[in-house]
Formats: C-alpha cells, sequence, structure tokens
C-alpha cells in the first residue's frame, strides 16, 4: 500500500510534461474495499465541514477543473469525491460544443460566465481548455469560431491562448479564486477495457457511442496536446496535477486529498459576532424563551 504524496503529481511551473513517463497506475494509497470506504468517508467528512467554513466565510472563491480522455472517471470523481458537499454551494458545469451565441463571443467568454461565486465551489468537468486540446487536434472546430483569417497563423494562435489562460488564472487568484485543476491519466489499454464494459453492460451502453472510438484514433494527438497544455498552464497559483487512474479507487482518493490539501490551506473561520451582534442575539433569545413561558 503507497502514501499519498501530493508533489508527486503536481506539474512545477516550466517543467516540460512527458506523459509516457508519467504513470497511469502506481501502488493502491488503501489496502482493502473496506479500507477505500473508510478512507473516501473520511474525506468526504472533513470537506463537508471545510466547505461549510468556506460557504459562512465567504471569501474565497474554489474553481475545480477535471481534463481527461474519455472513460478517464471524471464523473464518477466527482459523484464520489463531493458527495458530502453541500449543493447549496457547490455548482457543476459540463461544457459541450459551444452554442451558436457562445462562438459570436471570445473562447473563455462561455466558461467566465460560469465562474463560481465567493463562498461557492465551482466544478468544471472540462473546461476552456478544450480549446487547447479538441480545437487543436480537429482545427475545423477552430474554423467556425469566426476568428479574423489574420489571427489565425497556428505559430502564435496556441502560445496567444496559452498566455490568455495563464492571465485570467492570474487574476482569478489575485481576485479570490483558488483554482485546482487536474488531469486524470488514463492508459490506451484501460480505456479499452472500460470501452468493452460500457458495450457488455446494458445499464452501461448509454455512456457508449461510436464517436468515442473515433477520438480514440488521435489518441496519441491528444496525448502531445495535453503534453503542452500541461506544461504552459502549470502555475503556482493554478497548478495542475496528472492523477493516475487506471485504479478509479485511488483516484478518487488522491483527488479528494488534493482538494482538502486545497482548502485547509486557505485562511478560513465562522464569521465573528460583534459585542453588538451578541447584545442583539441575546435580547432575540430571551423574547424567544418569554414565549414558552
Amino acid at each position: 500500500m503507497g502514501q499519498i504524496k501530493l508533489d508527486d503529481f503536481r506539474v512545477r511551473e516550466g517543467r516540460k510534461v512527458s506523459l509516457k513517463k508519467l504513470p497511469t497506475d502506481i501502488p493502491r494509497v488503501y489496502s482493502s474495499k473496506e479500507h477505500y470506504k473508510e478512507m473516501l468517508e473520511e474525506h468526504i467528512g472533513e470537506l463537508s465541514e471545510l466547505q461549510r467554513i468556506h460557504y459562512a466565510d465567504n471569501r474565497y472563491a474554489v474553481l475545480l477543473i477535471f481534463q481527461a480522455m474519455d472513460a478517464a472517471g471524471k464523473d464518477g470523481v466527482i459523484r464520489h469525491v463531493m458527495s458530502g458537499i453541500n449543493p447549496q454551494g457547490c455548482q457543476v458545469y459540463s461544457f459541450k460544443h459551444p452554442s451558436p451565441q457562445e462562438l459570436e463571443h471570445d473562447f473563455l467568454w462561455r466558461t467566465n460566465c460560469a465562474l463560481p461565486e465567493r463562498g461557492r465551489i465551482g466544478i468544471f468537468n472540462r473546461s476552456y481548455y478544450e480549446e487547447v486540446l479538441i480545437v487543436r487536434v480537429h482545427p475545423e472546430i477552430l474554423e467556425a469560431q469566426l476568428i479574423p483569417e489574420d489571427l489565425l497563423d497556428s505559430r502564435d494562435i496556441w502560445k496567444n491562448r496559452f498566455r490568455s489562460i495563464n492571465n485570467m488564472e492570474h487574476h482569478l487568484y489575485h481576485s479570490g479564486t483558488r483554482i485546482i485543476k487536474f488531469f486524470l491519466h488514463l492508459s490506451k489499454e484501460e480505456q479499452r477495457k472500460r470501452f468493452l464494459r460500457r458495450i457488455d453492460e446494458p445499464e452501461k451502453n448509454w455512456k457508449f457511442s461510436i464517436a468515442d472510438i473515433e477520438e480514440r484514433k488521435f489518441w496519441d494527438r491528444y496525448m502531445e496536446v495535453y503534453e503542452d497544455c500541461l506544461s504552459e498552464t502549470s502555475t503556482k497559483k493554478a497548478p495542475w496535477y496528472v492523477v493516475p487512474a487506471d485504479d478509479k479507487k485511488n483516484a478518487r482518493l488522491i483527488v479528494s486529498e488534493i482538494i482538502l490539501n486545497a482548502f485547509e490551506s486557505l485562511n478560513m473561520s465562522y464569521p465573528e459576532t460583534s459585542g453588538e451582534r451578541h447584545q442583539e442575539l441575546l435580547k432575540i433569545r430571551e423574547m424567544l424563551v418569554s414565549e414558552g413561558d
């Protein structure tokens, strides 16, 4: 059984990422199914308490970003790790193909409209990073974005988009938003096995489409653009974590530990009651007590 060492998964600023050198599977951080459940329940309980303080403190926003290849387990991580969170303080967005209205704006507009307010947790299941991932793999998507031709120089557009993303995340940090980004690192072989299960198990058929197989053909190209993305946009203020995802349980525990660590690093507390407010509450208490006499 291994230990969760968060630095093992964090992409250091300025580091050139090679996904081939990063594992998709590591020794289990849990010893049994029961131990996994105990660890996850403990993490969920701690996160639930921290979220209550975060909501009451109302000074920070937290944005969790999940990116991965198909079948890497993003939905499962979000569902299991965030199961103890009060829905009132959390919002989840999944970004699909841009609508006609969204295509009339810059590539960050639609996700900026969904950023969490202070005191809330925002979860992006895919995000503005799609604009430097799938759009690079499928240039025809870029052609549909109505960008002036003189701005479509392939030598500059991706560099400019990386810079725009880094500047935006830097701005958000200094406005009180903490961003934690996860790339769930799945092997091509494990994806194949999960696709087969989606076909063989009727209750999972809805998760699979022919488009998934078509995208699998671009696996090597996706790895290239992910390496570029992780290398160019992991910063001290908005780090990427490459989480081995072949073992779903392992991935959930690692993600939950990283989120816990991020919340614990915030200077949060329940609002203090002023003397004047305390006296007001005492008077209200007397009124309520007298009603019962």
